[in-house]
């Protein structure tokens, strides 16, 4: 076998060996349970019994009650009075599908229909006071400042219960997928009364388009003090106590930074207290109800007569835009907040990728462009050890008339053939593993940048041209139709004659896979042969489901890899034989 060839499947097999064993070594950590801190005067956060009353008291209402408009720029919806539920909102940049009649993304969703998901803030109790004496899930709040949510334009909602506690719930948003939510209560009663905020994220089942794919988190997701912890919803559902239906709650301790929620692929509701403040951060499952939840518990306060108090949290409710993020994170310190994108094992390299992706579509503004851009910089920089990779190449290709006499004279004595090879290669001053590290060093990169084309929103519905609309989907075009020549549509994505009628881009990539083999000489065993000479078919069938834009890479890769072996193996004395490897014989004469 040549050395190209097994440079390549040695790759081909370190890779695989590389994931299976960091998968089997760094499993992801699971996080570890840990009491609640809360003072004596109300219930442990983390106790079973406190957690099946508050589920309780979260029962939802079918009562109706008004509601608020919610509209920005970039968000439609609705406050519902009942509960003071942030539980209709809709994302008016997005859309569900690529067709021009679409519905935008809708986010959360009221209780009572399929799938409900919402937000909701609420009191837990000291215990001098019962459930009823504070806030919660079915408080019938009154609209006392404002008519309308929108940027710059505040609501705020009241509620006095018994005791002459009066409380308040103000509600702001920005430009973009941040809430501001400031909860307080005025005592104008005549005994003291303890009590803590909490806000919390209820999700009803799993989503039914959840893909369960272990490249993509999707669940729950918090930042401790630094740490990322992410759980799928199954983790969560082991949480919960099934013997006698109650609930159980693992508790994590925050004592300055964090924040927690529930993520989708390309979206999330997420609460986030302010900077500095202490909370307890609780995640579990409700097995009667079927209701996953995520909790931020604050400190109690104490609230004597005449005093106020007031605690502050802002929940994230939108589309996970890098730039927007981002700027949250800095802007509004919230620790580690762009790591709500699912970046993977190769963070140090997707992040870096992906900004320079989103650097340069910000100026051709065509993501399909950007990422040829971006292999062809990506190339650039590899430039260097590619040269060194096929100047070895080319020298190897001189020597062979010598190896072969090598091989001649050991015979089957192969200890005397490694010897006298690799005295050959230390005279020559030949590396024969320097063409290895270019191919090593692409596996990463290929990997990475599958994790942003798949995980980034940024390339979801992303246009390339004609009927590429769509770089985060599979090739639209088929050979069935002739890519679109013939008056019937092409099979679905998902069917399984999609794997067979496979795409303009899949069928580029095998040409440009097999042509880049065509450089060498096919290997002289048989077996060999036949593996190389099908490999790029095989690929090609096998990346007909994967995203256009990661298939729209390797072809720029190829075909640049292809330009740069053939330059510089000619320009030092050893041109490849293109037409000769194809089979296409010189004419005499």
């Amino acid at each position: 076998m040549d050395e190209q060839s097994r440079n390549l499947l040695l790759a081909f097999a370190l890779s695989l060996l590389v994931l299976v064993g960091w998968m089997w070594m760094f499993p992801p950590p699971e996080p570890v349970p840990s009491d609640s801190a809360d003072v004596t005067e109300l219930p442990e956060a983390g106790d079973a019994d406190d957690t099946q009353t508050m589920a309780e008291a979260e029962e939802v209402s079918t009562e109706e009650l008004p509601r608020i408009d919610i509209d920005t720029p970039r968000l439609t919806g609705t406050i519902n009075l009942l509960g003071g539920r942030i539980d209709e909102l809709s994302l008016r940049d997005y859309f569900r599908t690529t067709e021009p009649d679409s519905d935008i993304v809708q986010l959360l969703i009221p209780e009572g229909e399929n799938e409900a998901f919402y937000a909701l803030y609420g009191w837990r109790p000291g215990r001098d006071m019962g459930w009823e004496d504070v806030p919660g899930a079915n408080t019938p709040w009154e609209l006392v400042e404002g008519d309308r949510l929108g940027v710059g334009s505040p609501v705020t909602l009241s509620w006095t219960n018994d005791m002459g506690l009066e409380f308040t719930q103000r509600f702001e948003v920005d430009e973009d997928y941040m809430f501001t939510v400031t909860q307080a209560v005025h005592n104008t009663g005549e005994q003291t009364a303890r009590m803590a905020p909490y806000g919390l994220i209820s999700r009803h089942g799993e989503p039914s388009d959840l893909e369960n794919f272990f490249i993509s988190h999707e669940g729950f997701i918090q930042v401790a003090d630094g740490r990322l912890d992410e759980d799928s919803y199954r983790n969560v559902r082991n949480f919960s106590t099934h013997e006698q239906e109650r609930t159980n709650a693992r508790v994590t301790e925050v004592a300055e930074n964090g924040w927690l929620g529930i993520s989708d692929k390309y979206w999330m509701a997420v609460l986030a207290p302010e900077p500095g403040q202490a909370f307890s951060a609780v995640s579990r499952y409700i097995p009667s109800r079927d209701v996953y939840q995520t909790r931020a518990d604050l400190p109690t306060i104490t609230v004597g007569p005449g005093e106020r108090d007031e605690a502050r949290t802002m929940l994230f409710a939108g589309a996970k835009e890098w730039s927007v993020v981002r700027g949250y994170e800095r802007e509004l310190g919230i620790d580690r907040f762009i790591d709500a994108i699912d970046w993977g094992w190769f963070f140090f390299l997707t992040k870096p990728i992906f900004a320079t992706l989103y650097f340069i579509n910000g100026i051709i503004g065509n993501m399909g462009w950007a990422i040829i851009t971006l292999t062809l910089l990506i190339k650039a920089i590899l430039l260097p050890l590619a040269w060194k990779s096929y100047v070895s190449m080319a020298r190897m290709k001189e020597l062979q008339p010598e190896m072969m006499a090598i091989k001649e004279r050991a015979g089957d004595d192969r200890q005397m053939m490694q010897q006298e090879m690799m005295k050959l290669y230390k005279e020559k001053k030949v590396n024969p593993a320097a063409g290895c590290l270019p191919i090593l060093l692409q596996i990463p990169i290929f990997f990475s940048l599958y994790k942003v084309i798949f995980v980034t929103i940024d390339l979801r519905h992303a246009e390339w041209f004609g009927g590429f609309n769509d770089l985060s989907a599979p090739d639209p075009t088929s050979i069935m139709n002739l890519f679109g020549l013939l008056p019937f549509a092409a099979p679905p994505p998902d069917s399984f004659l999609s794997l067979i009628f496979i795409g303009i881009l899949p069928i580029c990539l095998g040409v440009s896979m097999w042509l880049q083999m065509k450089l060498n000489p096919a290997p002289t065993e048989p077996i060999q042969q036949a593996v190389m000479t099908w490999m790029p078919w095989i690929f090609m069938f096998m990346l007909g489901w994967f995203a256009s834009g990661l298939v729209l890479y390797w072809i720029a890769n190829n075909v640049i890899t292809f330009t740069q072996q053939y330059s510089i193996m000619a320009m030092n004395g050893s041109r490849p034989d293109l037409l000769g490897n194809i089979g296409v014989k010189k004419k005499k004469g």
